[in-house]
């Protein structure tokens, strides 16, 4: 290799340990075969438990279930619920017999619900009965005249659950056999609609191939073996909880602690310290509120080696909390997105405190990921800003039913673009700067929001902070920072801001506007939305 190609913003995952060729059902009855007196997931709220022997043997009854109700190969199968057992009991099933299990988002409502289950086809739809208020009964009731497809409803915890769970009686051990010698490990099994921000989401279809390797490659960089509890307190509708969470665990051997239906920070530190975890999954902000609760000192973390931290870019003081108070030592921050299955870069075990907080790691084995010219698409020279390309088995199979939308972002090489601005460094770790839609352009000056944040972040009364661009008549656009106070009784003025950055940053850089807010506006799975932070400031 030549000093030129040395330098390139390109680099290869290589691997002597292969790819996993199973399918979902084949890994996890290797698991259930090679550990079946090892707790396989534990739902900390019911109190319910599953050694690996038990929960396979209730994954077969569903999936038995399903194929009495008629469930054919590449059928779509609904699920639209909170965290529980049933959702994992769900996945593995569907995956069984080769139906698509479509995750839908639990925060829908009418509009969404029906699109999603219009869109992908959904002929079972498996669904919580309710949450926080919402009754999903009716909401469903509401959409499924305009949904030819949905045949068959089923609630979770009522009837219809267990008519499902235990109607597969009926059905031989050969008719499952059978339907499981036909599948594939590269047919699709999980449509995930991406959270857009603009018009409606899209379904990235993932295959066996895609999340199982993606799963087992996560746990894998942060070592785990049966011997670790995996504690999930991030939604499983998303990549994050089903592939990095569930399939990160199972594939070891691991068990799956369910904290919570949804997040709660008590929760969580009650879950991690009564079931022993060791290791513990968020976006930076659940860890934030984590560390905030009045009592934190109280909850004894110590059995925590491990978790992941993945979303958005975490904070340098936040990362040292962690490690400290936490004993998250091993912690790991995760790069990806829905259409990658997700990970394609992550940070290792033994990485130090600047790896972990200024990058989001190197990439994964298997896998290759270049930083490109936005507008030629040539690959950069290591150290230029450009979008980051990431190719390999973790590419999603396309959007569901959307074949001009999957060439907009999936090239002719196979190469996705992510519409991440990133950097890729010397020594191989990659820096994400923005979104390419993110990026603040004042008066011809490229800003990247992540460095202003970060510099902010040591502001001693500020708690977090989101920087966006808003519109401005002569430059173009302005900085404005959004910030949540440590202490709301001391306020913080604009000129305080910018007497705190003067010297410091670029002039370009200094934000001229200021947001003081209680909360930032987020999406289910955790991600803040900068673009209700920029339209709100329009509506000042």
């Amino acid at each position: 290799m030549t000093d030129q190609q040395q330098e390139l913003s390109y680099a290869h995952g290589t691997s002597e340990v292969p790819l996993l060729g199973d399918t979902v059902g084949g890994n996890l009855q290797r698991a259930v075969a090679a550990w079946p007196d090892r707790e396989a997931l534990v739902d900390v709220p019911s109190g319910r438990r599953w050694t690996y022997a038990e929960f396979g043997a209730d994954v077969d009854r569903l999936a038995r279930g399903l194929l009495a109700r008629g469930v054919a190969k590449g059928d779509r199968v609904g699920i639209w619920a909170v965290n529980c057992p049933e959702w994992v009991l769900v996945q593995y099933a569907t995956a069984r017999i080769g139906a698509v299990m479509v995750n839908i988002n639990p925060a829908y409502r009418a509009h969404e619900l029906a699109y999603v289950l219009k869109q992908s086809g959904v002929s079972v739809l498996v669904s919580s009965p309710g949450h926080k208020g919402t009754d999903y009964h009716a909401l469903v009731r509401q959409v499924a005249p305009d949904c030819p497809e949905l045949r068959d409803r089923v609630f979770i915890g009522e009837h219809s659950w267990d008519a499902l769970f235990l109607g597969g009686s009926s059905v031989p051990d050969e008719q499952l056999a059978a339907r499981e010698a036909e599948l594939s490990c590269d047919d699709p099994i999980n449509i995930q609609y991406t959270s857009g921000t603009t018009g409606f989401p899209k379904g990235a279809t993932l295959s066996h191939h895609n999340i199982l390797n993606n799963g087992y490659w996560v746990g894998e960089t942060v070592g785990y073996t049966e011997q670790d509890r995996v504690c999930l307190p991030v939604p499983f509708y998303h990549c994050f909880g089903m592939v990095m969470g569930n399939l990160g665990a199972t594939s070891h051997a691991a068990c799956i602690v369910i904290p919570a239906p949804s997040f709660e920070p008590a929760a969580t530190l009650r879950a991690v310290q009564e079931e022993r975890c060791t290791s513990l999954y968020g976006v930076p902000t659940m860890f934030i509120a984590e560390l905030n609760l009045p009592d934190f000192a109280s909850y004894d973390l110590s059995s925590l080696r491990t978790g992941i931290m993945a979303g958005s870019p975490c904070p340098v003081e936040v990362m040292k909390r962690v490690v400290a108070e936490m004993h998250m030592a091993e912690v790991s921050i995760c790069y990806g997105m829905t259409e990658t299955s997700p990970v394609s870069l992550q940070t290792r075990r033994d990485d130090d405190l600047e790896r972990r907080t200024g990058t989001v790691g190197r990439v994964l084995p298997h896998i290759e990921v270049k930083v490109v010219d936005p507008v030629t698409g040539v690959t950069l020279p290591r150290g230029e800003a450009g979008e980051l390309c990431t190719r390999g088995y973790s590419v999603m199979l396309g959007y569901w039913g959307e074949p001009e939308k999957t060439a907009e972002v999936v090239d002719a090489g196979r190469w996705m673009h992510t519409g991440d601005l990133a950097v890729l460094r010397e020594d191989g770790y990659a820096q994400i700067v923005g979104r390419i839609k993110d990026m603040i352009i004042r008066g011809g000056e490229n800003v990247y929001p992540r460095e202003i944040e970060e510099f902010l972040y040591g502001h001693p009364r500020i708690a977090d902070v989101q920087v966006v661009g808003v519109p401005h008549e002569k430059y173009g656009e302005e900085v404005l920072a959004c910030v949540i106070l440590r202490d709301p009784a001391e306020p913080l003025t604009l000129d305080d801001v910018r007497d705190y950055c003067r010297d410091q940053l670029a002039h370009y850089k200094v934000p001229t506007r200021l947001r003081v807010l209680d909360a930032f506006p987020m999406t289910v799975s955790g991600k803040v939305r900068k673009v209700e932070l920029r339209e709100g400031y329009g509506e000042l």
